[in-house]
């Protein structure tokens, strides 16, 4: 393994490079450099301040991995040396599925940004456990639920991914809110919304070891106040311990890149203020009883507290990678430590929702 120096200096060489590529070559290039050890690798800093407990769960620090990177759990061991708090890999599937056609990531460098339609390409559920299987988890991991585009029954579709991943992940997210998938988002709704959480809280009782998995909701950004509302109703009456706020969005305001017109969901930052508002309105609409990851445009520690602030407990990053490299997250992790420090807060949880009010 590279030591963080040198690690540091391979990634200033090697981004701009890998930004030359096609994206999604990029990213295959990404995860073969990790799997041969290149990367970060001194694990997650902590302290007092950042050392986070969420779900049951005790985070070293509150900046996470979103859902997306790592696909098909294929580098959850050199992730968890790279910084991070805690992972999410997936989406998982109960079948393996291609995803839609090729192009389907494109950067938007302008704007700091990506546009990817996906369609849950992964390698399904069987082949991601078999990987997880055995995998000491230093940190906690997570696994995105997600279901198959030519199923019959969809909501079923979560609970087997549940069934088939649950001895070896400690949460699980249900994934209702990827525009790449048709009709996804309708299960958003307060009906279908409670037959998933029951179907796949079911499988966590029948499951064993199942108990003992978090189970969140990643919701998406373009949502209305009535809708939002909706949600955190169904979530307070249920057994969900945490929601994801948010996924992409389909919202293309302000972009200047020549791929802006591209299909498929927006990351990055022009997602940051939108994401961070729904995140804020639904702290409001559950009295700050549930805890909350926020994601969706943080690429600095100012942007990863002011989240905290407006109702996180943890953060999750994926797309500022992309333009920051792997070295940023022990970056952000300090940073947000030296601002709780600054503003006399004694831990994340003391912070969390302080500023709510700003984005509401």
């Amino acid at each position: 393994m590279s030591s963080p120096r040198t690690s540091e200096m391979l990634e200033k060489l090697g981004l701009p490079l890998l930004r030359r590529l096609d994206p999604e070559r990029a990213h295959g290039l990404a995860l073969m450099a990790l799997k041969a050890g290149v990367g970060p690798s001194d694990g997650p800093f902590t302290s007092a301040r950042v050392a986070t407990r969420i779900a049951g769960m005790d985070l070293p620090n509150p900046i996470g991995l979103a859902a997306g990177f790592d696909k098909n759990a294929e580098v959850a061991g050199p992730l968890q040396r790279a910084g991070f708090g805690f992972i999410e890999v997936g989406a998982a599937t109960p079948r393996p599925q291609p995803g839609n056609a090729k192009p389907r990531l494109f950067r938007l460098t302008e704007d700091q940004a990506a546009i990817n339609r996906f369609g849950f390409n992964n390698d399904g559920a069987d082949a991601i456990a078999a990987r997880l299987n055995g995998l000491q988890r230093d940190i906690p991991i997570g696994l995105n639920l997600g279901a198959n585009k030519d199923s019959a029954d969809r909501v079923a579709d979560f609970a087997h991914v549940f069934r088939t991943c649950a001895p070896h992940i400690d949460f699980a997210t249900i994934n209702v809110s990827s525009p790449n998938t048709e009709k996804l988002r309708d299960l958003q709704g307060k009906a279908a919304l409670r037959q998933i959480i029951a179907q796949v809280d079911a499988a966590r009782t029948d499951t064993p070891a199942g108990s003992t998995v978090a189970l969140f909701l990643k919701i998406a950004p373009d949502l209305s106040e009535a809708e939002l509302a909706d949600i955190a109703e169904v979530a307070l009456d249920s057994p969900l311990q945490g929601i994801i706020a948010t996924n992409t969005t389909l919202d293309r305001n302000g972009l200047h890149s020549r791929h802006a017109g591209e299909a498929g969901g927006l990351s990055g930052q022009p997602l940051f203020e939108k994401s961070t508002r729904a995140l804020a309105r639904l702290y409001r609409l559950t009295d700050g009883t549930l805890p909350l990851i926020g994601v969706g445009g943080v690429a600095s520690a100012e942007q990863a507290y002011a989240k905290i602030r407006a109702g996180a407990c943890a953060v999750q990053l994926y797309t500022g990678l992309v333009y920051g490299g792997l070295s940023m997250v022990t970056k952000i992790a300090k940073g947000v430590d030296a601002r709780l420090q600054r503003d006399g807060f004694a831990n994340v949880a003391a912070a969390t929702g302080t500023g709510a009010d700003e984005w509401t």
